[in-house]
């Protein structure tokens, strides 16, 4: 069995703000509260800690998309005002608290459950092996109540495409800060307008179009080219591809409920989905 890839990326997009609550300002108040300095102090702690104590270098590979020195910047320095099954716990509680705030009376309806039961179950059925991230979110406990359950088990298939999406990646030889340049590109911006990467060096963003320029992805003024589209389509369909692996554990009407259920939490939860991964 298998579902059609239309609903697997329909699935990103609604997960997407459910997941990503916990970069929200609900829970970045929570981390520095307890001694974060800046958003990506909890940013990181937060979204490394199922990794453990790992150096910056392998937080640096797992995430990716990041320019050189930016994890070092905060790791391993989190650690020494919280440890890493603290920010395990902090990032759940307050995560969901901010869910709840935003899904209102939803956070209490009944159908709620069923749909958080959905989710987990594809959440926590698929293999494990070169998905770091995922593997890391797989090991922790699956909170009990069910808005909890459910951003959890959305946490776990975001990091799961992401995972699925770096391979993407590096099966067309795209590097992160290339990626992010693609995707800028899309948009209409460059990397030098582009929110993710606009504070790196000019002669860092400048060697990146031009590599990419090289290889005839981008054309002269930092726009994609008919190359440039076809590549970054191709990334597209295969991340969608290797994401679909969770959701076989549903048949086609679960995934269907699933899809329904999912779409006022995302009405609700919605207010801007990040553009990093």
């Amino acid at each position: 069995m298998t579902h059609p890839q239309g609903k697997v990326r329909r699935l990103f997009e609604l997960i997407e703000p459910i997941a990503t609550v916990s970069f929200s300002e609900d829970v970045d108040r929570a981390f520095r509260e307890v001694g974060m300095r800046n958003f990506w102090d909890g940013y990181f702690a937060g979204r490394a800690a199922p990794l453990g104590l790992a150096p910056a270098e392998v937080v640096h590979a797992a995430f990716y998309n990041f320019a050189d020195g930016e994890v070092a910047r905060h790791i391993p320095w989190v650690w020494t005002r919280i440890s890493p099954e603290e920010a395990i716990s902090l990032r759940e509680r307050a995560s969901a608290a901010a869910l709840r705030r935003k899904l209102g009376d939803i956070a209490e309806d009944a159908g709620l459950q069923r749909i958080a039961d959905l989710a987990t179950r594809a959440a926590v059925s698929a293999p494990t092996e070169g998905r770091a991230l995922y593997a890391g979110l797989r090991a922790l406990a699956v909170p009990e109540d069910p808005v909890a359950r459910l951003w959890h088990a959305t946490t776990l298939l975001r990091e799961h495409r992401g995972d699925g999406h770096i391979a993407a990646l590096l099966a067309h030889g795209i590097g992160g800060i290339e990626g992010h340049a693609l995707l800028a590109a899309s948009f209409g911006l460059t990397l030098e307008t582009f929110g993710r990467t606009h504070h790196l060096p000019g002669a860092e963003l400048a060697t990146v179009a031009a590599g990419l320029r090289s290889r005839g992805l981008l054309d002269g003024d930092g726009a994609l080219t008919d190359a440039g589209r076809t590549t970054k389509q191709r990334i597209e369909d295969l991340t969608d591809t290797l994401a679909t692996a969770p959701y076989l554990a549903l048949d086609a009407e679960e995934l269907d409920e699933l899809i329904a259920g999912l779409g006022p939490v995302f009405a609700a939860a919605y207010e801007h989905v990040p553009l990093d991964s």
